[in-house]
């Protein structure tokens, strides 16, 4: 429900701060005092089309907040998650409009598009007038409240579930077609550049590791012939160690004769020998680890060439070849193999068509006795309204050729205005009067099935009083009994019944130059007096206050 709504500086108003309550509150005053100008500050609020005529004169920019406390699990919690916005309990919607004719858009201080307030103040309020023509009017909406008075909720989910299986068994089968088509047209192509990557066998990365161990081959050829060389020279024919032993020998004979002498040479020549032993075998290792194979590299030469010539030959990277391969053999399959999968395939979608045809139209027989009761609850309604006279007729037309997510029908609501005049739909043939009479005796009827949590009735008595607008004002009592309902209204028997009232007035500012509108919640006294105005005109009698406070008796 709507906690509060706050305005700044938005045609006539400059600052307006409301508390509202549950049940039914009326807005009053005299034509010309501010309502239309509160009302459209508030569809502002609700993502309404913005408009720079709306800033007050001399402000930069008006602003508007509206504050609802939303029970958990409300619609308007799933568009904030699907915006990633954070559900709190408490929604804030902001709207600045700027004096150059922007606009922004907030939901709890976090800006949003126009497009996502509109959604989120749509399933929040829903604003009803002579003109309305959005909510019930819509015949796009009327399969929906249909459904939601007569419970059909997870009857349609089922629904949409088998529509989404039906959908996409129809997708596979059509794909599964294509392919077949395609494959079948270009077969020999196909068969052959399948069999040659078949042959081929690319694998993903190939390329760039067999051009590595080219480049580490050709430079281990180069650098294998120096260590040759090196190692001949230690350990080749010519190598020193053979002399150098020699000499160990025979100074090892002489070493008693002089150890002094022979001992410290013997060991030099030792360390000499070893560490020409251990180069050698250094020197051995590394020849090993370059091993040069040239029928390895001409081997790797081949298979590169091969690799980009395919990948020149199917205009693909050498790294993609694997999957086109794939995606050729797939093909091929489905030449050998397609036939069988494609009846497997028509079974799955007509089965598919048939549960869901089933369910459709279990759901259509569903919905046309669901539409005489709503029928019969709705025409119980219009007798108390001035309608006694008038027919509302809940259509369903099933088409079975023209599907969709929630059926096989088409819903709208029609009426009759008198008997023997021609039916149609209520938005075409209910004048403006008659049609938010019309809009009223479905929304006592729908309030706790398919209604916003708000409802916003505008001057929808026009044209209208003593029993009937006393009917009115009955009816949006017993709406306020389970929705907030905010009414703005000329008929005293309306406001009487309200549960809050508030005043809609203009104020003289600098010495008369300016004006400015304000509100007022008005207590008992003073709501008495203004229910008398709203009887008595611009005098206000002894006799208008006395009728007065008998409506308001009468309303407690």
């Amino acid at each position: 429900m709507l906690a509060r709504l706050s305005i700044r500086d938005i045609v006539l108003i400059e600052r307006l701060d409301i508390e509202f309550s549950r049940g039914l509150a009326v807005l009053t005053g005299e034509t010309g005092a501010g309502k239309s100008i509160l009302l459209d500050a508030f569809a502002l609020a609700l993502g309404g089309r913005g408009d720079a005529g709306l800033v007050r004169h001399g402000a930069d920019q008006g602003q508007v907040t509206a504050t609802f406390d939303v029970p958990k699990g409300h619609p308007a919690a799933k568009i904030l998650a699907e915006n990633g916005l954070d559900d709190t309990g408490e929604m804030i919607l902001r709207r600045v409009q700027l004096a150059d004719g922007r606009t922004r858009a907030f939901i709890n201080d976090q800006a949003i598009s126009v497009q996502t307030l509109k959604a989120v103040g749509a399933v929040l309020v829903e604003i009803h007038g002579q003109h309305d023509e959005r909510a019930l009017v819509d015949a796009s909406t009327h399969r929906q409240l249909l459904d939601a008075f007569a419970g059909h909720e997870k009857d349609v989910a089922a629904l949409e579930a088998l529509w989404e299986i039906r959908r996409t068994a129809s997708t596979a089968l059509e794909e599964h077609r294509a392919g077949m088509e395609r494959a079948a047209r270009e077969a020999d192509y196909l068969r052959h550049a399948s069999q040659e990557l078949k042959t081929l066998a690319p694998k993903e990365g190939e390329e760039t590791e067999l051009a590595n161990r080219r480049t580490t081959m050709m430079q281990g050829e180069k650098v294998a012939t120096d260590l040759r060389e090196a190692q001949e020279a230690i350990g080749g024919s010519h190598s020193p160690v053979s002399a150098l032993s020699a000499a160990v020998r025979r100074l090892e004979r002489r070493a008693a004769n002089a150890p002094s002498l022979i001992e410290p040479a013997v060991k030099a020549i030792d360390v000499a020998i070893n560490a020409l032993e251990e180069a050698d075998q250094h020197l051995h290792a590394a020849l090993a680890a370059t091993d040069f194979d040239p029928a390895e590299l001409e081997r790797i030469e081949e298979r590169l060439f091969a690799l980009r010539a395919a990948s020149r030959k199917y205009s693909t990277p050498v790294d993609l070849l694997a999957a086109l391969a794939a995606q050729y053999a797939g093909d091929v399959a489905l030449i050998d193999a397609g036939a069988d999968q494609l009846k497997k395939l028509e079974a799955a979608a007509a089965e598919a068509d048939k549960r869901y045809a089933a369910a459709a139209a279990k759901l259509s027989a569903a919905r046309t006795k669901a539409a005489e009761k709503l029928n019969k609850a709705v025409n119980a309604e219009l007798a108390p309204l001035k309608l006694e006279r008038a027919k509302f007729m809940t259509q369903v037309e099933p088409n079975a050729a023209a599907p969709g997510p929630q059926g096989i029908d088409r819903v709208e609501f029609w009426v009759q205005t008198n008997p023997g005049t021609k039916p149609g739909p209520m938005m075409k043939v209910a004048s403006g009067g008659e049609l938010s009479r019309f809009l009223l005796a479905l929304k006592v009827v729908l309030a706790d099935r398919g209604s916003a949590p708000t409802l916003v009735f505008d001057e929808i008595d026009t044209g209208v009083g003593g029993a009937v607008a006393d009917a009115i004002g009955s009816r949006l009592a017993r709406l306020a009994g389970k929705v907030q309902v905010m009414a703005v209204t000329h008929a005293p028997q309306v406001a009487a019944r309200a549960s809050q009232h508030l005043l809609i007035s203009k104020d003289a500012l600098d010495k008369g130059k300016r004006v400015a509108t304000r509100v007022n919640a008005l207590a008992a006294d003073h709501r008495r007096e203004e229910i008398a105005r709203m009887l008595a005109g611009a005098e206000i009698t002894a006799e208008a206050r006395a009728a007065a406070e008998r409506l308001l008796r009468a309303a407690s």
